[in-house]
């Protein structure tokens, strides 16, 4: 994709990285400040590589040199979509293990230990933490594939609860959702990335759909959770119909 889409700023780091995390904004570097911070001050036991790609031109109102861990930015000429935006940072990544997270997502602790842990399972494809709304209620982030049924009742806001019940033991969803993924390298190489047929909605669902026809097991780990401070009004708006996350 390289020239013609983006342009590259790097703190170079001479470590080995385990976690190359991909976060996208769209004019979010507000909410984008907050999670660097989070990860500055919780995830210090990781090793950790930080990729933001900056869909609209956009300021960044932090120095690179304020975090311990190494923060590549990539500058996009022209908006792409979530599965172009996240392959094309996976392309620059230099970890074993590649992380697609939400600018709106925050830290109370470092969630990534637990989710590695789980990835010492060779069968085991994408790893979720628990993702909680900011009152602390679990978010229904693991579900059920989709059916016409389901994404009318969502179109009408009739969609309640949720898909599975979780306690202290991981559960194996169907999918879990884009907010927060955690994906061996290998694996998402092996997969070819996101669909980039798909722009904004379901590449999460395709992708869980893709990795489960391979083989390879979806997991929700309660062991880790974040918090998702979601600002989004497309529920219920038909030009949406297809978001199920």
């Amino acid at each position: 994709m390289g020239k013609e889409i983006s342009s590259m700023e790097n703190k170079a780091t001479g470590s080995t990285t385990i976690v190359s995390i991909s976060v996208i904004s769209h004019m979010q570097m507000d909410l984008i400040d907050n999670l660097l911070d989070d990860i500055n001050t919780h995830c210090r036991a990781s090793s950790l590589e930080f990729i933001l790609t900056l869909n609209l031109d956009e300021s960044l109102p932090v120095s690179l040199d304020n975090f311990w861990f190494p923060i590549r930015i990539i500058r996009n000429i022209k908006p792409l979509g979530f599965a172009a935006n996240q392959n094309q940072a996976f392309s620059h990544a230099t970890g074993q293990f590649f992380c697609v997270m939400n600018p709106d997502i925050r830290l109370n602790n470092d969630p990534f230990p637990a989710l590695l842990s789980c990835l010492q399972d060779s069968s085991i494809g994408v790893v979720a933490p628990v993702v909680l709304d900011e009152g602390g209620e679990m978010e229904d982030s693991a579900r059920y594939f989709p059916t016409p049924f389901k994404i009318l009742c969502k179109a009408f806001g009739k969609c309640k609860g949720s898909d599975y019940v979780v306690k202290n033991e991981s559960i194996f969803p169907d999918w879990v959702g884009g907010m927060f993924m955690l994906f061996p390298s290998e694996i998402f190489k092996q997969l070819d990335g996101f669909d980039q047929k798909f722009f904004l909605y379901y590449e999460d669902v395709d992708l869980c759909a893709r990795l489960r026809l391979l083989g390879y097991e979806v997991v929700l780990s309660p062991a880790a959770r974040v918090v998702h401070q979601a600002r989004r009004s497309s529920h219920g708006d038909f030009k949406y119909m297809g978001e199920v996350d």
